[in-house]
């Protein structure tokens, strides 16, 4: 998922034309899927996997698990609301709906090439920036178009849930032959061949969707805010938790730093832009434990810091003067003169205890400068994230590597549909102390948006195309998906976005022995 005009990035995406050919390109000689060396200073632990269950059947489950989460998130919109699109920036909901299967189709197509891909209105509607089949609608006036109706979306979603189930059904012995390679979320490898690419990309299509999950989440809130009303079985009761006082919010935790090997190594899936694996250098350096707080961004507000250049980067300063910045995206000067903001819980004052939000990366870096901090690399991130000081190995996330839960971080099933305060999820915190690093607010990080050292791009015209003017984020969002979040995870956005679910914590170096 990211911005840039993409409909979803952070991941791969197939792209198709009208006649069933596609060319979404697989790259057989990576393994997305592997375990990895235990001995190795900063790789992830061998997860061995049990053998019974069929990847046909896995495929199956997620992919019903994922769709039902998209019909959960849509059940609840009035007819009206399917079609509105409130800025360039977002989409109206028939499109996501549509879009998210327009997906599967390129990628069955591309694994049998006698499939019949949908064409017509419906094709040319639903893609995003793929300019193998032709220009690309614009995408800021998805919304200034009534066909589609909603009715044939929604037609479309179920038709393309039934032919991938009868899709998986016909080419099983292909798919579960990938048993024999290995899990197919992975590229393969010379036992997979083609097998383990099948499975991988019928999953990278229900990842594709979390992400589109993810993005009806800014898109909802920009629309509708505490109007949208989520489905009971996606809303949940916020548990009330002790969390630190507000001089807490400034404890730091230190990293050592030294040689780290960076990247994904754990035994799930992930897209190509967390490979490969690699080795990289960091001086110790001291990491906030928690999330940039609203309190703390306040006092960045009230001290004049959208009034001055002297924090921001020229370029950052010129979209403060351009758009009228004031605070972050959503705050709002309340009758009482306090700072207020309208999302899903209501309007309501600001809470200075949750992590600050809907910030761009100027902002971040700007409010960094104020602080006498920097933002992290995303390097310095990860290990902080990642590395078990105790067992010398590096985790899947920072807790370990058993998958998230509601008692370790916030995301999209935990049916909070806000930032928890911070100090909310002591159970997730990672070996050096930091919390909250998975969850609540994407954290954007200083690194440009490149491939990795030996990047080799796994899916043709998704990522590698965005390799220039865009940030990273990390650690996923109250509005992510469990199933597809991991601390290797790289989001990307242009530098003066803001309506995504985005804040920050700060680091600074320090003296090793400190």
């Amino acid at each position: 998922m990211s911005g840039s005009g993409s409909s979803g990035g952070g991941g791969g995406a197939a792209s198709a034309s009208p006649d069933g050919a596609t060319e979404l390109q697989s790259d057989n000689s990576g393994k997305y899927d592997r375990g990895m060396n235990c001995d190795r200073p900063g790789s992830a632990a061998v997860t061995e996997e049990p053998k019974a269950v069929l990847e046909s059947h896995r495929l199956i489950t997620l992919f019903k698990e994922t769709r039902s989460r998209t019909r959960n998130m849509v059940s609840t919109l009035e007819p009206d609301d399917f079609t509105v699109q409130t800025a360039f920036f977002t989409s109206p909901a028939k499109w996501h709906v549509g879009h998210v299967s327009w997906i599967y189709e390129a990628v069955m197509g591309k694994i049998d090439k006698e499939y019949g891909f949908e064409e017509g209105e419906i094709s040319a509607y639903l893609n995003s920036y793929y300019q193998q089949f032709g220009a690309p609608r614009d995408k800021g006036r998805r919304g200034a178009v009534s066909r589609p109706t909603t009715r044939q979306m929604f037609e479309y979603f179920e038709g393309v849930s039934g032919k991938v189930e009868r899709f998986v059904a016909k080419h099983r012995d292909v798919i579960d032959g990938a048993a024999g390679g290995g899990r197919a979320g992975s590229g393969g490898g010379d036992e997979g061949g083609a097998v383990s690419d099948a499975a991988r990309l019928l999953e990278m299509g229900m990842h594709h969707e979390c992400q589109h999950q993810e993005l009806m989440v800014y898109d909802l809130q920009h629309m509708l805010a505490d109007r949208y009303v989520p489905a009971p079985a996606m809303k949940k009761p916020v548990p009330q938790r002790g969390g630190p006082r507000a001089h807490d919010a400034k404890r730091q935790a230190l990293v050592e730093g030294g040689l780290y090997v960076m990247g994904h190594g754990g035994s799930g899936y992930c897209y190509d832009i967390e490979l490969p694996e690699h080795k990289t250098y960091l001086a110790p350096y001291l990491i906030d434990a928690y999330p940039t707080t609203n309190g703390q961004y306040m006092e960045f507000v009230e001290d004049g810091g959208y009034d001055t250049y002297r924090h921001w980067l020229s370029d950052g300063w010129e979209k403060v003067r351009e758009n009228g910045w004031e605070a972050p995206m959503y705050w709002e000067r309340g009758e009482n003169g306090k700072w207020h903001t309208r999302d899903f819980a209501g309007y309501r004052q600001i809470d200075p205890m949750e992590p600050v939000c809907h910030v761009s990366y100027y902002e971040a870096d700007a409010y960094a400068k104020w602080a006498g901090k920097r933002l992290p690399t995303e390097a310095e991130w990860e290990m902080a994230a990642c590395w078990n000081r105790d067992a010398q190995r590096k985790n899947v996330y920072p807790w370990g590597d058993d998958a998230p839960t509601p008692d370790r971080c916030n995301l999209l099933e935990s049916g909070v549909w806000k930032g928890s305060r911070i100090g909310s999820y002591p159970e997730g915190a990672s070996s050096c102390g930091c919390q909250q690093m998975i969850g609540d607010v994407w954290e954007w990080t200083s690194s440009e948006f490149v491939g990795y050292p030996g990047f080799k791009s796994g899916f043709d015209e998704y990522n590698d195309k965005w390799f220039a003017n865009q940030k990273v984020l990390r650690g996923g969002s109250f509005g992510t998906p469990a199933a597809s979040i991991r601390a290797s995870y790289r989001n990307f956005f242009r530098l003066d976005e803001r309506w995504m679910i985005a804040g920050f914590r700060c680091t600074q170096d320090a003296v090793r022995g400190s």
